[in-house]
């Protein structure tokens, strides 16, 4: 397994520096297909790249952006990724892109999981996926405990998975594994000391461990304090 990784002086350089190479692989994906897909997770740690890549000159229009993994809960939650992707991203010359959502108003995600995974289908594979990591080693909502694990981590697993782990409030919905390795460009954020040391103790690691490995051969880690 290779990755590719970039240490910055600063988080500041990180987001600018990031943002630029995803609206770069975006151009390039919008060059020779009709429309690109772009796949990012939630949380606070990619909140500056958005702020930074909004504003990137492409077609937005042309645009996919969805959630590599979403709780299940309504945009009105103050735990929604879909809710700080709006205020973040889907912003400014981003505002044009078209959103694919990964919830939808019902009690389960297993409720709505067909209807969603029918929607982001002709999207994929996606263009540029962006994940980060948990000093757990998940990536998206795959979680190393997780009721899924196996399926999410199955070379023919769906699009889409409903996940529960132990720790998370809620059911969570998760792209698969396949899904997300798929992509044409990965990129890894990561900060601090801790998760760097979380990477290099993931190494060698199999998946079901360490579910960041399933994605992260050929992908671009990217590091500041």
């Amino acid at each position: 397994m290779t990755y590719d990784f970039k240490e910055y002086a600063d988080r500041e350089m990180l987001a600018i520096d990031l943002a630029s190479q995803i609206a770069g692989e975006l151009r390039a994906a919008l060059s020779h297909q009709d429309r690109a897909a772009l796949a990012v997770p939630g949380g606070t740690s990619p909140g500056p790249v958005f702020d930074a890549l909004c504003a990137a000159d492409l077609d937005w229009s042309r645009v996919d952006v969805l959630l590599t993994d979403e709780r299940w809960v309504p945009e009105s939650s103050d735990r929604s990724n879909t809710r700080l992707l709006r205020e973040r991203l889907l912003t400014d010359r981003a505002s044009a892109a078209r959103l694919l959502p990964l919830y939808a108003e019902a009690e389960t995600p297993e409720d709505k999981l067909a209807e969603l995974a029918d929607a982001i289908a002709p999207s994929l594979p996606l263009a540029v996926v962006l994940l980060g990591m948990g000093a757990d080693m998940h990536t998206a909502s795959i979680f190393p405990e997780a009721d899924k694990l196996e399926e999410a981590l199955s070379p023919d697993a769906p699009i889409l998975l409903p996940m529960r782990a132990p720790g998370a409030p809620e059911p969570r919905i998760t792209l698969s594994a396949s899904a997300l390795d798929g992509a044409m460009k990965k990129h890894i954020l990561i900060y601090g000391r801790e998760k760097r040391e979380v990477l290099a103790k993931a190494k060698g690691l199999p998946a079901i461990e360490a579910p960041i490995n399933a994605i992260l051969d050929e992908a671009t880690v990217h590091w500041a304090e």
